[in-house]
């Protein structure tokens, strides 16, 4: 059952029984008559209902049984007096405080009642609802078929973390990056690895992968350079319906087809690419995969240093925060230029600046976007 977990579920799930299916008991303790302790300081034990053993027999008038946590009440019993409030001398049972009746025992359904929808269609399962179908006897559950993300770089420049370095070349993190980030969502994922900066083999490496996959996933090449060529062959085969948006980092990104697959094509700067798939490929993978994506957790720190920003677009930094006297303070984490991926060491949240905004003051209360709520 674990491989439910990050799924996303494709139908409403409903609970096949009652949860308790009997009347159970909060605490430990002894199941009596509220009847009973109404009239009566003494009680007679007559057994035990303990955890999956309980108590078979009847139950007379000034009698009770000893009980465990989630052990069954036995029948014509309505009430658990915890065993702090008693005193026990061998089988008789002094009650030192009676509680109301109906104290400490759970109904049968108290937790869900058989037919109640327990997980809602495009919900994704987390942990927790994981155990809670298990909870209601539930073994399997059909989810949505995981969405095929092709994934891949492009540039001449780039090569292989472990490879030879040659002049003007860089280590390729972005599509490793990319991929580490699609694996903590419900996705299948291909690494296409490295497309040269040839159009010729771009398009065709394009079409191979739109005919296999839901979602083709790029970083670079769509910007206005001499050899950024994926934009131009997209739209050769497919459209292209977005270029460019008021963001930063992360203005040069693509969002179109390429045959009937969709294609996004981040920005080649290392930051950029990180950021922009946050923002608006993990939405994208998130809708394909049958849930539907709800805006990223916020929160409101306040600035520890003053922030430069030029108005005109949206702007996200990386930050840091901490407490100080019960409140939340955020401070940037270095240098903000968007090809310095060690500024997201030890960086826990973006800080998001309006795009209306000027430079803003240490003090100044800013929207923080923690990566706990980004991730995964």
């Amino acid at each position: 059952m674990s491989a439910l977990n990050g799924r996303v579920a494709a139908a409403d799930i409903r609970a096949p029984v009652n949860l308790p299916p009997f009347p159970s008991s909060a605490m430990d303790g002894y199941a009596c008559r509220a009847r009973d302790l109404a009239e009566k300081s003494h009680l007679q034990r007559v057994g035990e209902s303990m955890a999956g053993h309980p108590f078979e027999g009847s139950i007379g008038p000034g009698e009770c049984v000893r009980i465990t946590t989630g052990a069954a009440v036995p029948d014509g019993l309505d009430t658990v007096v915890i065993q702090e409030n008693t005193r026990v001398e061998d089988d008789r049972i002094e009650i030192l405080e009676a509680p109301a009746a109906g104290a400490n025992v759970r109904a049968t359904g108290h937790d869900v009642k058989t037919g109640e929808v327990v997980i809602r269609q495009g919900q994704r399962l987390n942990p927790m609802d994981v155990g809670w179908i298990a909870a209601c006897g539930i073994a399997d559950a059909v989810v949505v078929e995981l969405p095929r993300i092709a994934v891949f770089s492009t540039g001449d420049e780039l090569v292989m973390p472990g490879e030879a370095l040659n002049a003007g070349q860089i280590f390729d993190s972005n599509r490793i990056a990319v991929s580490a980030l699609l694996s903590a969502l419900p996705a299948r994922v291909t690494d296409l690895g490295i497309l040269p900066d040839d159009p010729d083999r771009i398009r065709t490496a394009l079409l191979h992968a739109a005919a296999e996959h839901d979602l083709l996933l790029t970083s670079g090449g769509v910007s206005v350079g001499d050899a950024d060529y994926l934009k131009e062959v997209v739209d050769s085969i497919g459209s292209l319906d977005l270029w460019r948006m008021n963001l930063k980092p992360g203005k040069p990104i693509a969002y179109g087809r390429v045959a009937e697959t969709p294609f996004l094509g981040l920005p080649g700067n290392p930051v950029s690419t990180i950021v922009t798939f946050l923002l608006v490929a993990r939405p994208v993978v998130l809708s394909l995969a049958g849930t539907e994506p709800e805006a990223p957790f916020s929160t409101t720190a306040l600035l520890e240093g003053s922030l430069r920003h030029n108005p005109g677009r949206e702007e996200f930094q990386r930050g840091v925060m901490r407490m100080v006297a019960g409140e939340r303070h955020v401070r940037v984490s270095g240098d903000q230029s968007s090809n310095r991926l060690a500024t997201f060491s030890g960086a826990d949240c973006l800080i998001r600046i309006p795009k209306s905004s000027v430079d803003l003051p240490e003090g100044a209360a800013v929207e923080v976007l923690p990566f706990h709520g980004l991730l995964g």
